[in-house]
């Protein structure tokens, strides 16, 4: 039987995740109810957290406006902005916030005829509303280690996990380091997907990459401190005659990088133009720190990565393994610039491709149906 899900995540329509890519294709066979992020984390009186805050307050009410304009996924999707408090502490908080967050909810399951859904969570604070919404099982997918990663309350977060991890029927991981956080009886690791096509099919090259014929090495994501930046000094300046592009957000210090000739920041783009760059540029870079939020990681762009074809140089980390001699991994700049002078003679497209052929988001959501269909 195919169980109705109600699904918390982060905001739909941002950089696609993996939970929206799996719930994407799941919902072409049941319906969903999507609730966009309730928060990991407690808002501070700044001006990033106050403009956050009325972003959420304009798409609050503008909810049913937005529904209606926003491209979501088939028939059965419906999109729930939240009405609750992001992240509350106290207990007397929780009790309110949970209370308005269900009432809304089980309007929203009454008027689409959804009964004993499955709850799936990949927000450790949904943990408040586990038991009121006459849901059949409770999956947590867990995508990141939430002790160590950035922008979060580690400690209502943690606290929280623990507790849902004690009312859950399956736990989906991201990453070996993470399933063995986990109770082996109800934990299964879902490696990230890929969307193949997307990525290996050939797409037109970005009017804004640099065009001298220097080669190009580049890196789309988050620009956040997770980047090791002293690295990029060092690589960036030892190689003048490259390129090094960068798409996403700036989320840390980048005043030593940022007037070098050689290094462009372009800013955000959307997902499906990253084919546009990466198919293009002369190497992929994932040139991360070593710290306790990468080795749990499994970033969705080293599989897109693979698809686009080109060659992949990257510090180390564990979600690498899969790929063997693939990726070239380097622990130093000397050994990167001397990765990134190997790669301009390298062909992978063919086995990089096929490396990741098989592991379409369809294969994984197909993975997930049979597991929720189990409980």
């Amino acid at each position: 039987m195919k169980r109705d899900i109600i699904v918390f995540g982060e905001d739909w329509g941002a950089l696609p995740s993996s939970t929206q890519h799996i719930i994407r294709h799941l919902s072409y066979e049941r319906k969903v109810i999507w609730v966009n992020s309730i928060g990991l984390r407690h808002p501070q009186l700044t001006v990033k957290d106050l403009k956050r805050l009325l972003h959420k307050f304009i798409k609050l009410m503008l909810r049913h406006k937005q529904a209606k304009c926003q491209s979501l996924p088939s028939e059965q999707f419906v999109l729930v902005n939240p009405q609750t408090l992001p992240a509350p502490r106290h207990p007397l908080t929780r009790k309110i916030s949970a209370y308005f967050l269900v009432r809304q909810l089980k309007k929203i399951m009454r008027l689409h005829q959804i009964a004993d859904p499955v709850l799936w969570t990949s927000l450790p604070t949904a943990v408040d509303v586990v038991g009121k919404l006459g849901e059949s099982s409770v999956v947590y997918y867990c995508g990141d280690d939430f002790s160590a990663l950035t922008g979060v309350d580690h400690h209502t977060v943690t606290s929280r996990e623990s507790e849902l991890v004690e009312r859950a029927q399956l736990i989906l991981t991201a990453s070996e380091l993470l399933t063995n956080k986990f109770p082996a009886k109800i934990t299964h690791a879902l490696p990230h997907g890929v969307d193949f096509d997307l990525f290996a099919n050939s797409a037109p090259r970005a009017a804004d990459l640099p065009a001298d014929g220097r080669p190009i090495a580049g890196f789309y994501g988050s620009i956040s401190p997770w980047l090791d930046i002293r690295l990029l000094e060092k690589v960036t300046s030892e190689l003048p005659n490259w390129h090094f592009v960068f798409i996403g957000e700036i989320n840390t210090d980048i005043n030593s990088l940022q007037h070098k000739e050689n290094v462009h920041f372009l800013g955000p783009r959307a997902h499906h133009l990253l084919p546009t760059y990466c198919q293009h540029w002369t190497v992929s870079l994932l040139p991360f720190c070593n710290n306790a939020q990468i080795r749990a990681c499994n970033p969705l762009k080293l599989r897109e990565y693979l698809a686009a074809g080109r060659p992949v140089v990257s510090t180390a980390f564990p979600a690498l393994k899969p790929y063997g001699k693939l990726i070239d991994v380097i622990h130093n700049a000397p050994a990167m610039v001397n990765a990134l002078k190997r790669a301009l003679s390298r062909d992978v497209t063919r086995a990089s491709q096929k490396a990741v052929l098989k592991d379409t988001w369809a294969a994984r959501a197909n993975q997930v149906s049979e597991l929720v269909d189990t409980l």
